[in-house]
């Protein structure tokens, strides 16, 4: 079976003192799955796209995630036999999160209300991280648009080859901004209603699009200053959250934590780093 990537031995006086991936080369390979799962979504997309219920009435997924989820799998699973896999319709899958270095983490389409309403905003994210959740190389495709943002630790961050950092924007009420809403919006009071008011009359502008890694990327590329959103799995926002690190941005937990993907419903604040300490205060001022 082929693999790729394999791993790098790094020696002192001749022993091996440990060992370490080469996510850097794999890239090429993830932005070609990235292209392959952007195939599926389209061909999906061209048709009538019925839906099913997974948690509730809202949160739906349609054939199109679970083929493009399936693809991603199989092939993840021959090229690193070695890594565990999570993703959002089928879970823990390929080998044993305990025993592996290194896990994927793998939203096939980001924004399904929004394809499944022919909305065209959304996308497929892919995340390669350590077993303890630390990003190492994301890839997000939005295949309308055919934009493709990358990044790897260390690497910067790029759109379609091109490199694109954060805004310059230092005052929040100069700021354009995104949040989402989580799926149990109807029956949960901490819906984030609250947090979306008290920072209406503090800023240039909100948004709503609908694609939490699509929304990250925005904040890396300069198309928004911030974003703020509740009660997302990591499979969301791994990919996300380093392509906005790498363009000269900040993610945090609702306090300022760097470890927001720690938790498996997790709370975001993503910015250009100038504006984050105002968001964190309109976040707790509205009692999140």
């Amino acid at each position: 079976m082929e693999t790729i990537g394999e791993l790098e031995q790094i020696r002192q006086g001749g022993n091996v003192v440990c060992m370490t991936f080469d996510h850097v080369g794999i890239l090429p390979a993830i932005t070609a799955l990235a292209h392959g799962a952007g195939e599926i979504a389209l061909r999906h997309f061209a048709d009538p796209i019925p839906t099913t219920s997974k948690t509730s009435r809202i949160d739906i997924v349609t054939a199109a995630d679970t083929e493009v989820e399936a693809y991603l799998v199989a092939e993840l699973s021959r090229l690193f036999p070695e890594h565990h896999i999570v993703g959002e319709e089928g879970g823990g899958q390929g080998a044993g999160a305990a025993g592996a270095a290194y896990h994927w983490f793998v939203d096939p389409i980001d924004g399904t209300v929004n394809f499944a309403s022919k909305l065209p905003h959304f996308c497929t994210s892919i995340a390669l991280a350590t077993a303890d959740r630390q990003p190492l190389l994301g890839v997000v495709y939005d295949p309308t648009r055919r934009e493709l943002f990358t990044a790897v630790r260390g690497g910067g961050a790029w759109l379609n080859g091109r490199p694109i950092h954060v805004t310059q924007t230092t005052e929040l009420v100069d700021s354009v901004i995104t949040s989402g809403f989580p799926y149990d919006k109807h029956t949960n009071p901490d819906n984030n209603l609250r947090e979306w008011g008290a920072f209406l009359t503090k800023i240039r502008g909100e948004r709503r699009l609908g694609s939490a890694a699509l929304d990250l990327c925005y904040v890396a590329a300069g198309r928004l200053d911030g974003y703020w959103e509740k009660d997302l799995k990591t499979y969301d926002v791994m990919a996300g959250m380093l392509i906005v690190r790498e363009a000269g941005g900040t993610v945090t937990d609702y306090v300022g934590g760097p470890n927001p993907q720690h938790e498996d419903r997790g709370r975001y604040v993503a910015s250009n780093g100038r504006v984050h300490e105002e968001m964190l205060s309109v976040l707790a001022g509205a009692g999140a």
